[in-house]
Parts: structure tokens; sequence; C-alpha cells
């Protein structure tokens, strides 16, 4: 059985906007949501641009990171972007005082999402909308040309027993999940759209990012709980990651949302690095898709330079009682690679398709990706063929 033929974007279909100051450099891994009743498809992309007014130190101009929107009216063939202003973007504060946020329950909370909002996931959860972005506490650098997280930290931020941990010193990734408000997204009316929930992962303990959840409880351990896929760079600070020192990808429950960044988690790991072109990463892309009787599709990347860079692959998971759900077939093979010429390295040295959406229409499963960490581009396949390759494994 061959592989499924996937077609691409023959261009971008959102790139840089020249002149926008918050996304004239990049703009990149989408989430989409489509309408129920209309063939209009709704996405937020990451985007980001120089910020030289909150340069702190005079050492790199900071690069937030932040949402915008875009809205397809004939199913993802084309996206007319909103340039105007992002739809979501960080606080930019570098005051301690202003490291706080209010969220939904009207109660002061830790703001992760001050420096940068990136890669989002959209997917629903008990019939809400939820979107998660991978966060952190402030700006970095100009990234591409290497590990400038650190260039814009205020002074008390430097200190390992500042109030917020290694987020704050090390400035790595917590993230964080926002309620989406989809109707004051359609209008653009982008002030009520989202509203800040919480932490789902300890940006003190590991950077920890591709996270997203399941839209309906499972019973796990005799309750009924949450279950949400994460990938932390650290599988060894997790029980059953212990004596683990590669790249993994892990399945997490708890029977309350604010629970994730507590010990009454449970954290599971799903599946550790096996193949050549996920050496150096893996993790999940976009939100489970569901194929009945308790099937998923999960979506994955992995990374391995020089050979690779970021390429896709799938997986299918199936739902146990009482317990996680577990592996029934994940692809030896890449699915999906940059092979077209806008796709390929251009300030980064790593080829990458990175897929951040997924959605069934008409039985196809359109996917919404970054390539070259600058650009959005589409890929569609028929949903059944892909599942049927995949059952091969």
């Amino acid at each position: 059985m061959k592989k499924p033929d996937i077609s691409y974007s023959p261009k971008p279909v959102i790139e840089p906007m020249p002149g926008c100051t918050w996304a004239d450099t990049m703009v990149l891994n989408p989430a989409i949501v489509k309408e129920k009743d209309s063939d209009t498809i709704h996405m937020l992309f990451r985007a980001t641009g120089p910020w030289p007014e909150k340069n702190l130190k005079g050492l790199s101009d900071p690069y937030p990171i932040f949402l915008g929107y875009a809205k397809s009216e004939d199913k993802g063939k084309t996206f007319v972007p909103d340039f105007t202003r992002p739809a979501l973007a960080p606080r930019l504060a570098y005051d301690l005082e202003d490291m706080y946020i209010t969220d939904d329950r009207g109660e002061r909370a830790v703001n992760y999402a001050n420096g940068c909002i990136e890669d989002p996931r959209i997917f629903l959860v008990e019939g809400e909308y939820y979107v998660t972005a991978a966060c952190r506490m402030f700006p970095p650098g100009p990234y591409w040309e290497g590990d400038k997280r650190k260039d814009n930290l205020p002074d008390w931020a430097m200190k390992e027993d500042n109030p917020f941990g290694s987020a704050a010193y090390k400035n790595d990734t917590t993230t964080v999940l926002f309620k989406l408000h989809l109707e004051e997204l359609v209008k653009q009316n982008y002030e009520s759209a989202f509203t800040y929930v919480c932490p789902l992962t300890d940006g003190s303990l590991t950077d920890n990012r591709d996270v997203m959840l399941f839209p309906e409880k499972m019973l796990i351990d005799g309750k009924m709980q949450y279950v949400m896929l994460h990938r932390p760079d650290e599988p060894d600070v997790f029980e059953d990651g212990k004596g683990i020192h590669k790249p993994s990808m892990f399945l997490a429950a708890a029977e309350n949302l604010r629970d994730f960044i507590t010990p009454k988690a449970t954290h599971k790991l799903l599946a550790a690095s096996t193949f050549d072109w996920e050496a150096e990463r893996i993790g999940a892309s976009f939100p489970p898709v569901s194929l009945g009787e308790g099937e998923w599709l999960i979506s994955y990347h992995g990374k391995q330079l020089p050979d690779y860079g970021y390429t896709q692959s799938f997986m299918i998971l199936k739902e146990r009682e009482n317990n996680f759900p577990e592996i029934l077939h994940r692809c030896s093979e890449r699915i999906m690679f940059a092979s077209q010429e806008w796709e390929l390295p251009d300030k980064f040295l790593c080829p990458c398709i990175f897929t951040t959406g997924g959605i069934v229409v008409d039985g196809e499963l359109l996917m919404s990706y970054g390539a070259a960490d600058q650009k959005v581009g589409m890929a569609r396949v028929n949903l059944k063929e892909l599942v049927e390759y995949i059952r091969k494994f």
C-alpha cells in the first residue's frame, strides 16, 4: 500500500507583512477551527517582529511573539489575515509587580504569557473552545541567531531565588491555557476573545510545550479525568520518565485543569524517540482527531539535524478501560516534510514543516503548518486513506 497523496499549498497562504511591526519577520505555526454551519475557517497564527522600544539592556532588540487572526471562506484554500493589530499580545512588562494577570475566576494569577505567546492549538473540551500556547515570561532577542532568551531579562529575574523560578531566570516555556470565545474572535473583538485560565505545565520544573487536551474526560485510576498530551524537555522529572534522557511525549491526567501542575496529576510516558528522524525531538503536533470507537489519530513531529529537520508523522491511540490510552499503530516513516522551495531553510538552517492545526472537512484532513519557521501553508489528505496507511504499522 503506497503512502497517501498529500497536497500542499503551492505558495504560502500567509507570509510576513513588511512594515507590520508585530508580524514583519515571521508568520508561522497556525491553529485552525471551522464554523459548524459554513465553509468559514478561522486561524490563529504565531507572528513576530523587532520591538526596539522594549530593549532593556542594549544586548539585542526583543522579538516578542504574538497571535494574529486570519479567516478563510473557501475551506482553507486562501486566507485573509488581519494585520491591523494582534489578536492576542504579550504585556511586555519588566517590573516584578506587573507579572500578574486576572484569570477566568477573577483571581490574580502569574502571567506566564508576559513575553511571548507561541504555537497556538485550538480544541474543544467538554463543548467549550480553548487555546494552548507555549509562553515565556520575557521576549527573546532574534532567536534564529542562537539562544537569546536572556537578553532582555530584568535584574530581579536573573536570580535563581526569584518568585517564579526558572520560568523567569531561564526564560523557559510554560504552556498556558486560554478560553477562546469564538463568537468574539469572529467579530474581531480581540479584547474579549480570550480569557487566561491557568498554566498547564510547570515552567520551573522543565521547559514544556506541544500541549493539548482530549475533548472529553476519560476514566483513569477509577476517576473521570482530563487527559493532556505534553512534551517535556526533561522526561526524567516525572516518575514514569525516570532514567529517560531522550526526547519523549507524555500523557497526563488530572481531575481539575489547575491540577496538571500539581502532584495530583499523573504523568505517563507515551512515546520516546525511536527512529533516526526523531533523534532530537518528538512531540504532538495538532489536537487529537477522533476516529470513533475510542480511537484517536495523533499527529506528531520529529526533529534531527542535519539530515531531516522537522518532519511529521502519525500514530493511532486506543482508549483503555480505567487506564491511559495506548499506542496501537505508530508510523516509522516521515509522512510530511519540507520539499517546496518556499518551505526550505532561510533564517533557520533547519528544514521545517510543523503542523499545528488539523480539522476534518468533507472526508479530508486539512492541516495548517508553519514552513521554514517563517510562513504559513495548508495541506490536505483523504482521511480514510491516511488512517488505512497508518494502520499498516
